[in-house]
Protein backbone atom coordinates (compact mmCIF):
# COMPACT_ATOMS: atom_id res chain seq x y z
CA UNK A 1 0.00 0.00 0.00
CA UNK A 2 1.10 3.57 -0.25
CA UNK A 3 3.53 4.41 2.66
CA UNK A 4 3.69 8.35 0.77
CA UNK A 5 2.19 11.13 -1.16
CA UNK A 6 3.68 13.71 -3.91
CA UNK A 7 2.93 17.42 -2.73
CA UNK A 8 4.19 19.85 -5.18
CA UNK A 9 7.03 17.33 -6.40
CA UNK A 10 8.31 16.84 -2.50
CA UNK A 11 7.89 12.92 -1.14
CA UNK A 12 6.16 13.05 2.18
CA UNK A 13 6.00 10.05 4.28
CA UNK A 14 2.46 8.94 5.96
CA UNK A 15 3.47 8.55 9.61
CA UNK A 16 5.75 11.65 9.47
CA UNK A 17 2.72 12.98 8.66
CA UNK A 18 0.75 11.63 11.50
CA UNK A 19 3.30 13.04 13.45
CA UNK A 20 4.35 16.43 11.81
CA UNK A 21 7.79 15.40 12.18
CA UNK A 22 8.99 17.32 9.21
CA UNK A 23 7.78 20.30 9.60
CA UNK A 24 11.51 21.82 10.56
CA UNK A 25 13.28 19.97 7.84
CA UNK A 26 11.12 20.48 4.86
CA UNK A 27 9.98 24.41 3.87
CA UNK A 28 6.62 24.62 3.01
CA UNK A 29 4.31 27.41 1.74
CA UNK A 30 0.90 27.83 2.99
CA UNK A 31 -0.98 26.17 0.94
CA UNK A 32 1.25 22.62 1.65
CA UNK A 33 0.84 23.50 5.09
CA UNK A 34 -2.71 23.49 5.30
CA UNK A 35 -3.08 20.28 2.75
CA UNK A 36 -0.75 18.14 5.18
CA UNK A 37 -2.72 19.69 8.18
CA UNK A 38 -5.70 18.00 6.97
CA UNK A 39 -4.00 14.58 5.97
CA UNK A 40 -2.41 14.83 9.84
CA UNK A 41 -6.26 14.97 10.99
CA UNK A 42 -7.01 12.53 9.15
CA UNK A 43 -4.54 10.15 9.75
CA UNK A 44 -4.48 10.84 13.45
CA UNK A 45 -8.35 9.69 13.63
CA UNK A 46 -10.16 12.88 14.20
CA UNK A 47 -14.35 12.66 13.67
CA UNK A 48 -15.67 15.97 12.69
CA UNK A 49 -14.21 18.45 9.98
CA UNK A 50 -15.15 22.17 9.43
CA UNK A 51 -15.25 22.97 5.44
CA UNK A 52 -16.21 26.07 4.16
CA UNK A 53 -18.67 26.42 1.31
CA UNK A 54 -17.99 27.61 -2.08
CA UNK A 55 -20.22 30.64 -1.48
CA UNK A 56 -21.46 30.34 -5.42
CA UNK A 57 -24.92 30.67 -4.16
CA UNK A 58 -24.97 32.49 -1.28
CA UNK A 59 -22.35 33.98 1.42
CA UNK A 60 -20.01 31.24 2.17
CA UNK A 61 -20.46 29.75 5.53
CA UNK A 62 -18.68 27.01 7.59
CA UNK A 63 -20.69 23.54 8.21
CA UNK A 64 -19.37 20.48 10.16
CA UNK A 65 -18.97 16.97 8.61
CA UNK A 66 -18.10 13.93 9.86
CA UNK A 67 -15.73 11.46 9.14
CA UNK A 68 -18.60 8.70 8.69
CA UNK A 69 -20.30 11.33 6.08
CA UNK A 70 -16.64 11.57 4.35
CA UNK A 71 -15.53 7.84 4.53
CA UNK A 72 -19.17 7.13 2.94
CA UNK A 73 -18.76 9.70 -0.13
CA UNK A 74 -15.33 8.44 -0.79
CA UNK A 75 -16.60 4.56 -0.91
CA UNK A 76 -19.08 5.22 -3.32
CA UNK A 77 -16.39 7.59 -5.90
CA UNK A 78 -14.48 4.82 -5.80
CA UNK A 79 -16.68 2.40 -6.50
CA UNK A 80 -18.21 3.81 -9.44
CA UNK A 81 -15.09 4.81 -11.17
CA UNK A 82 -14.04 0.84 -10.10
CA UNK A 83 -10.38 3.15 -8.78
CA UNK A 84 -8.64 0.23 -7.42
CA UNK A 85 -5.75 0.12 -4.33
CA UNK A 86 -2.47 1.36 -5.59
CA UNK A 87 -3.74 3.14 -8.41
CA UNK A 88 -2.99 6.92 -9.24
CA UNK A 89 -4.83 10.14 -8.42
CA UNK A 90 -4.05 13.37 -9.29
CA UNK A 91 -5.43 16.27 -6.86
CA UNK A 92 -5.19 19.56 -8.84
CA UNK A 93 -8.08 21.15 -6.89
CA UNK A 94 -7.90 23.33 -3.60
CA UNK A 95 -7.81 21.33 -0.93
CA UNK A 96 -9.36 23.68 1.59
CA UNK A 97 -12.91 23.40 -0.18
CA UNK A 98 -14.92 20.29 -0.32
CA UNK A 99 -13.98 19.08 -3.71
CA UNK A 100 -9.95 19.13 -3.26
CA UNK A 101 -10.78 18.02 0.66
CA UNK A 102 -12.62 14.66 -1.06
CA UNK A 103 -9.81 13.66 -3.64
CA UNK A 104 -7.15 13.24 -0.32
CA UNK A 105 -10.15 11.49 1.38
CA UNK A 106 -10.59 9.21 -1.12
CA UNK A 107 -6.45 8.74 -1.56
CA UNK A 108 -6.54 8.08 1.88
CA UNK A 109 -9.47 5.69 2.14
CA UNK A 110 -9.03 3.86 -1.38
CA UNK A 111 -5.12 3.55 -0.86
CA UNK A 112 -4.66 5.61 -3.94
CA UNK A 113 -0.86 6.72 -4.79
CA UNK A 114 -1.51 10.70 -4.73
CA UNK A 115 0.48 13.44 -6.46
CA UNK A 116 -0.71 16.52 -5.48
CA UNK A 117 -0.68 20.02 -7.19
CA UNK A 118 -1.76 23.49 -6.25
CA UNK A 119 -4.51 24.31 -8.14
CA UNK A 120 -3.62 25.80 -11.51
CA UNK A 121 -5.55 26.73 -15.03
CA UNK A 122 -3.69 23.65 -16.70
CA UNK A 123 -2.60 20.77 -14.15
CA UNK A 124 -0.85 18.94 -16.48
CA UNK A 125 1.52 21.75 -18.00
CA UNK A 126 4.21 20.84 -15.61
CA UNK A 127 3.67 16.90 -15.38
CA UNK A 128 5.98 14.92 -16.96
CA UNK A 129 4.91 13.40 -20.34
CA UNK A 130 5.71 9.55 -19.22
CA UNK A 131 3.31 9.82 -15.83
CA UNK A 132 0.45 7.85 -15.65
CA UNK A 133 -2.76 8.86 -13.58
CA UNK A 134 -5.98 6.74 -13.36
CA UNK A 135 -8.28 9.74 -11.87
CA UNK A 136 -8.27 13.16 -11.88
CA UNK A 137 -11.24 15.66 -10.78
CA UNK A 138 -10.96 19.28 -12.34
CA UNK A 139 -13.26 22.53 -12.74
CA UNK A 140 -14.07 22.55 -16.46
CA UNK A 141 -11.91 25.52 -16.94
CA UNK A 142 -8.99 23.81 -16.30
CA UNK A 143 -9.62 20.72 -18.68
CA UNK A 144 -10.50 23.53 -21.37
CA UNK A 145 -7.43 24.99 -20.95
CA UNK A 146 -5.77 21.95 -20.92
CA UNK A 147 -6.98 21.11 -24.41
CA UNK A 148 -6.74 24.28 -25.96
CA UNK A 149 -3.65 24.87 -24.36
CA UNK A 150 -1.33 21.22 -24.68
CA UNK A 151 -2.99 19.17 -26.82
CA UNK A 152 -0.25 16.91 -26.76
CA UNK A 153 -1.74 15.90 -23.19
CA UNK A 154 -4.53 14.53 -24.12
CA UNK A 155 -2.76 10.97 -24.71
CA UNK A 156 -1.93 11.37 -20.41
CA UNK A 157 -5.94 11.89 -20.18
CA UNK A 158 -6.85 8.92 -22.51
CA UNK A 159 -5.30 7.00 -20.00
CA UNK A 160 -7.01 7.21 -17.50
CA UNK A 161 -10.13 5.41 -16.07
CA UNK A 162 -12.22 8.51 -15.72
CA UNK A 163 -12.17 12.60 -15.70
CA UNK A 164 -14.96 14.39 -13.27
CA UNK A 165 -16.02 17.58 -13.83
CA UNK A 166 -17.41 19.40 -11.26
CA UNK A 167 -17.95 23.27 -9.96
CA UNK A 168 -19.55 25.77 -12.58
CA UNK A 169 -21.57 24.86 -15.74
CA UNK A 170 -20.18 23.02 -18.94
CA UNK A 171 -20.66 24.86 -21.53
CA UNK A 172 -21.30 23.59 -25.36
CA UNK A 173 -17.93 24.44 -26.75
CA UNK A 174 -16.01 22.32 -23.50
CA UNK A 175 -18.58 18.96 -24.08
CA UNK A 176 -17.92 19.33 -27.75
CA UNK A 177 -14.41 19.32 -27.22
CA UNK A 178 -14.51 16.24 -25.19
CA UNK A 179 -15.67 14.37 -27.73
CA UNK A 180 -12.16 13.75 -29.46
CA UNK A 181 -11.41 12.18 -25.82
CA UNK A 182 -12.12 7.95 -25.34
CA UNK A 183 -11.67 8.53 -21.35
CA UNK A 184 -15.02 8.81 -20.00
CA UNK A 185 -15.60 12.16 -18.76
CA UNK A 186 -18.50 13.20 -16.30
CA UNK A 187 -20.02 16.11 -14.77
CA UNK A 188 -20.95 15.66 -11.47
CA UNK A 189 -23.73 17.11 -9.20
CA UNK A 190 -23.15 17.91 -5.93
CA UNK A 191 -22.23 20.13 -3.01
CA UNK A 192 -20.44 20.60 0.03
CA UNK A 193 -23.78 19.87 2.10
CA UNK A 194 -24.25 16.52 0.00
CA UNK A 195 -19.68 16.05 0.42
CA UNK A 196 -19.08 16.58 -3.03
CA UNK A 197 -21.10 14.38 -5.78
CA UNK A 198 -23.84 12.32 -5.34
CA UNK A 199 -24.92 11.49 -8.88
CA UNK A 200 -23.35 12.23 -12.31
CA UNK A 201 -23.67 12.48 -16.21
CA UNK A 202 -21.69 11.23 -18.53
CA UNK A 203 -20.38 13.45 -21.26
CA UNK A 204 -19.02 11.67 -23.71
CA UNK A 205 -18.99 8.40 -25.39
CA UNK A 206 -21.84 6.41 -25.97
CA UNK A 207 -23.05 6.37 -22.90
CA UNK A 208 -23.86 9.99 -22.92
CA UNK A 209 -26.63 11.34 -21.12
CA UNK A 210 -28.35 14.96 -20.12
CA UNK A 211 -29.32 12.94 -17.02
CA UNK A 212 -27.27 12.80 -14.05
CA UNK A 213 -27.13 9.39 -12.34
CA UNK A 214 -27.21 9.03 -8.35
CA UNK A 215 -26.23 5.36 -7.23
CA UNK A 216 -29.09 2.76 -5.13
CA UNK A 217 -28.37 4.17 -1.83
CA UNK A 218 -29.38 7.56 -2.64
CA UNK A 219 -33.10 8.74 -2.75
CA UNK A 220 -34.21 11.54 -4.89
CA UNK A 221 -37.42 13.64 -4.88
CA UNK A 222 -38.72 16.91 -5.49
CA UNK A 223 -40.61 19.83 -3.34
CA UNK A 224 -43.11 21.23 -4.62
CA UNK A 225 -40.99 24.06 -5.81
CA UNK A 226 -39.83 21.21 -8.74
CA UNK A 227 -36.67 21.28 -6.67
CA UNK A 228 -34.38 18.66 -5.82
CA UNK A 229 -34.56 16.97 -2.17
CA UNK A 230 -31.87 14.47 -1.40
CA UNK A 231 -31.58 11.56 1.23
CA UNK A 232 -28.54 9.62 1.62
CA UNK A 233 -25.82 8.25 4.39
CA UNK A 234 -23.93 11.66 3.09
CA UNK A 235 -26.64 13.43 4.41
CA UNK A 236 -27.12 11.14 7.64
CA UNK A 237 -30.24 9.96 6.07
CA UNK A 238 -32.24 13.13 6.73
CA UNK A 239 -33.76 15.02 3.72
CA UNK A 240 -31.60 18.14 1.91
CA UNK A 241 -33.78 20.66 0.02
CA UNK A 242 -31.73 22.45 -2.86
CA UNK A 243 -32.94 24.95 -5.23
CA UNK A 244 -31.92 23.07 -7.99
CA UNK A 245 -34.85 22.50 -10.18
CA UNK A 246 -34.99 19.63 -12.23
CA UNK A 247 -36.96 16.97 -14.02
CA UNK A 248 -37.18 13.68 -12.46
CA UNK A 249 -36.89 10.76 -14.26
CA UNK A 250 -37.13 8.45 -11.07
CA UNK A 251 -35.91 8.05 -7.77
CA UNK A 252 -32.17 7.46 -9.09
CA UNK A 253 -31.98 10.07 -11.83
CA UNK A 254 -32.69 13.34 -13.08
CA UNK A 255 -32.29 16.57 -15.78
CA UNK A 256 -31.15 19.57 -14.45
CA UNK A 257 -33.24 22.63 -15.54
CA UNK A 258 -31.21 25.64 -12.91
CA UNK A 259 -31.87 26.84 -9.47
CA UNK A 260 -35.17 28.24 -8.41
CA UNK A 261 -33.47 31.67 -7.07
CA UNK A 262 -32.07 32.42 -10.99
CA UNK A 263 -35.78 33.10 -12.19
CA UNK A 264 -36.41 36.15 -13.19
CA UNK A 265 -39.84 37.80 -14.05
CA UNK A 266 -39.61 40.24 -17.11
CA UNK A 267 -42.62 42.07 -18.47
CA UNK A 268 -44.78 39.73 -16.53
CA UNK A 269 -43.20 36.06 -17.76
CA UNK A 270 -40.67 34.09 -15.55
CA UNK A 271 -37.38 33.65 -17.08
CA UNK A 272 -34.82 30.76 -16.41
CA UNK A 273 -31.26 32.40 -16.69
CA UNK A 274 -29.53 28.60 -17.24
CA UNK A 275 -31.46 28.43 -19.82
CA UNK A 276 -30.66 31.50 -21.85
CA UNK A 277 -27.01 30.71 -21.23
CA UNK A 278 -27.19 27.07 -22.36
CA UNK A 279 -28.65 29.04 -25.21
CA UNK A 280 -26.02 31.61 -25.32
CA UNK A 281 -22.89 29.02 -25.20
CA UNK A 282 -24.28 27.42 -28.36
CA UNK A 283 -24.77 30.48 -30.14
CA UNK A 284 -21.43 31.43 -29.33
CA UNK A 285 -19.96 27.85 -29.84
CA UNK A 286 -21.34 28.30 -33.40
CA UNK A 287 -20.45 31.33 -34.00
CA UNK A 288 -16.93 30.64 -32.92
CA UNK A 289 -16.66 33.07 -30.13
CA UNK A 290 -14.93 30.88 -27.60
CA UNK A 291 -15.36 33.41 -24.31
CA UNK A 292 -17.13 33.51 -20.40
CA UNK A 293 -20.48 34.69 -19.83
CA UNK A 294 -23.07 34.71 -17.77
CA UNK A 295 -27.14 35.97 -17.72
CA UNK A 296 -27.99 38.32 -15.07
CA UNK A 297 -30.93 41.03 -14.57
CA UNK A 298 -31.03 44.49 -13.93
CA UNK A 299 -34.00 46.28 -12.39
CA UNK A 300 -36.11 48.13 -14.55
CA UNK A 301 -39.32 50.02 -14.33
CA UNK A 302 -41.24 48.91 -17.31
CA UNK A 303 -40.20 45.44 -17.34
CA UNK A 304 -39.62 44.81 -13.39
CA UNK A 305 -36.49 42.52 -14.64
CA UNK A 306 -34.10 43.26 -17.48
CA UNK A 307 -32.51 40.43 -18.78
CA UNK A 308 -29.00 41.51 -20.06
CA UNK A 309 -25.91 39.08 -20.91
CA UNK A 310 -22.35 39.68 -19.45
CA UNK A 311 -19.26 38.83 -21.78
CA UNK A 312 -15.84 38.43 -20.90
CA UNK A 313 -13.37 40.07 -23.09
CA UNK A 314 -14.24 43.39 -25.75
CA UNK A 315 -17.43 44.58 -26.64
CA UNK A 316 -18.50 42.81 -29.89
CA UNK A 317 -19.46 44.73 -32.49
CA UNK A 318 -22.55 45.86 -33.39
CA UNK A 319 -22.78 43.22 -36.65
CA UNK A 320 -21.61 40.61 -34.06
CA UNK A 321 -24.16 41.16 -31.55
CA UNK A 322 -26.89 41.51 -34.43
CA UNK A 323 -26.23 37.81 -35.23
CA UNK A 324 -25.56 36.36 -31.87
CA UNK A 325 -29.22 37.62 -31.22
CA UNK A 326 -30.51 36.46 -34.41
CA UNK A 327 -29.06 32.90 -33.19
CA UNK A 328 -30.62 33.31 -30.24
CA UNK A 329 -34.26 33.81 -31.46
CA UNK A 330 -34.15 30.53 -33.21
CA UNK A 331 -34.49 29.05 -29.89
CA UNK A 332 -35.33 31.26 -27.39
CA UNK A 333 -38.70 33.01 -26.88
CA UNK A 334 -39.58 36.54 -28.00
CA UNK A 335 -38.74 37.51 -23.24
CA UNK A 336 -35.76 35.18 -23.42
CA UNK A 337 -33.06 37.43 -25.91
CA UNK A 338 -31.12 39.61 -23.39
CA UNK A 339 -32.16 43.27 -24.18
CA UNK A 340 -28.17 44.61 -23.33
CA UNK A 341 -25.24 42.57 -23.44
CA UNK A 342 -22.27 44.05 -20.73
CA UNK A 343 -18.76 43.72 -20.78
CA UNK A 344 -16.04 42.86 -18.89
CA UNK A 345 -12.16 42.63 -18.96
CA UNK A 346 -11.98 39.19 -17.07
CA UNK A 347 -14.95 37.53 -15.37
CA UNK A 348 -14.41 37.56 -11.28
CA UNK A 349 -14.48 33.92 -9.65
CA UNK A 350 -15.55 32.40 -6.76
CA UNK A 351 -12.57 30.97 -4.17
CA UNK A 352 -13.38 27.50 -6.58
CA UNK A 353 -12.89 28.72 -9.47
CA UNK A 354 -16.78 29.45 -10.66
CA UNK A 355 -18.00 32.55 -12.39
CA UNK A 356 -18.98 34.92 -9.45
CA UNK A 357 -22.59 36.05 -11.04
CA UNK A 358 -22.85 38.59 -8.49
CA UNK A 359 -19.91 39.95 -8.18
CA UNK A 360 -20.17 40.36 -11.80
CA UNK A 361 -22.99 42.45 -11.58
CA UNK A 362 -21.35 44.58 -8.92
CA UNK A 363 -18.32 45.03 -11.28
CA UNK A 364 -20.56 46.11 -14.44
Amino acid sequence: MPDHLLLNGKKFFYDEIQHYSFRESIPLNGYEMKTLEFCKSWLQGVQEFPVMTSGSTGAPKVITLTREQMEASARRTLRIFNLQPEEKALVCLNTEYIAGMMMLVRGLVGNLHMTIIEPIGNPLASVEPAAHFDFVAMVPLQLQTLLEQTPEKVDQLNQMKAVLLGGAAIHKNLEEAVQQLTVPVYQSYGMTETVSHVAVRQLNGSARSDFYVAPEEVTLGQDERGCLTISAEVTNHETLITNDLVELRDAHSFQWLGRADNTINTGGVKVQLEKVENALGNAMATLGMNRRFFAAALPDETLGDKLIAVLEGSPLTVEEEHNLKGMLREHLGKYEIPKQFGYLPRLPETATGKVDRRGGMALL
